[in-house]
């Protein structure tokens, strides 16, 4: 779990350092801080999904999580959350933490607050090298993968916080519960995680993470958290199609 500790620390510490630089920044300069992120985010994210190796397990998974997610409204519950995360610790008036907000302003800044949570948590838990490295780190002791994941979450998060808000530090708690559950589990996960699984869960996850580039840039407004019941639907269907070669 240390590696995973030393993860969520880097996002963290880079978090607080994207926040510091946001007071200095110009409207221009935000603007172009968002720009950039969203740029990042569609690079990272087509990277990642051109690797998907079962196109029919990719898109199924995509359209039939983003029509589950949308049932399920779970974008509108992460947002709820996030505005609520947000009260209890922001400080009310009189400096008494936990006063909830009122008004217009509370809710939008409640939904920040969580669209930062919401975004930084995809980028920084869909990938490969959290799988591939929180096995490495639970099953055989090797830390490196997750440490150098580390440094580079660090550095995304001081873009993602100098465009998003401080919502971005709280995805460290995604990243321990996530990346520690997979840590102390990989012992007995790992036998039945094959390699294409980690290539399509990576891929969908890629996909997401191109709606969240698409988000940032104004292109279109994609309801990104209804969509992540894709990647347990894609574990699904590469478990079933591993037995079905001839799809």
């Amino acid at each position: 779990m240390i590696a995973t500790i030393i993860n969520a620390l880097a996002v963290i510490i880079g978090t607080a350092i994207g926040l510091l630089a946001r007071k200095g920044f110009s409207e221009r300069a935000k603007d172009a801080v968002f720009n950039a992120t969203g740029v990042i985010s569609l690079v990272i994210g087509f990277s990642m999904a051109i690797k998907t190796e079962h196109f029919l397990a990719f898109a199924l998974s995509v359209i039939v999580g983003g029509l589950i997610g949308t049932a399920l409204d779970i974008e509108g519950a992460i947002f709820r959350l996030g505005e609520w995360i947000r009260n209890r610790f922001a400080k009310g008036p009189d400096g008494a933490p936990g006063e909830p907000a009122t008004g217009s302003a509370g809710t939008v800044e409640g939904k920040s607050f969580a669209y930062g949570f919401l975004n930084a948590s995809i980028l920084f838990c869909v990938g490969a090298m959290t799988i591939v490295g929180s096995f490495k780190a639970g099953a055989e002791g090797d830390y490196g993968l997750i440490l150098t994941k580390s440094v580079m979450d660090g550095i995304v998060a001081i873009m993602f916080a100098g465009a998003m808000g401080i919502g971005v530090g709280f995805s460290a708690v995604s990243i321990l519960v996530y990346q520690g559950a997979l840590t102390l589990a990989a012992s007995w996960v790992k036998p039945y995680v094959t390699p294409a699984m980690i290539s399509e869960l990576s891929a969908v996850g890629g996909a997401l993470v191109v709606m969240v580039g698409v988000n940032l840039l104004g292109l279109k407004k994609i309801r990104t958290g209804d969509f992540l019941p894709a990647l347990a639907i894609v574990v699904a269907l590469s478990l079933f199609f591993a037995t079905v070669p001839v799809l």
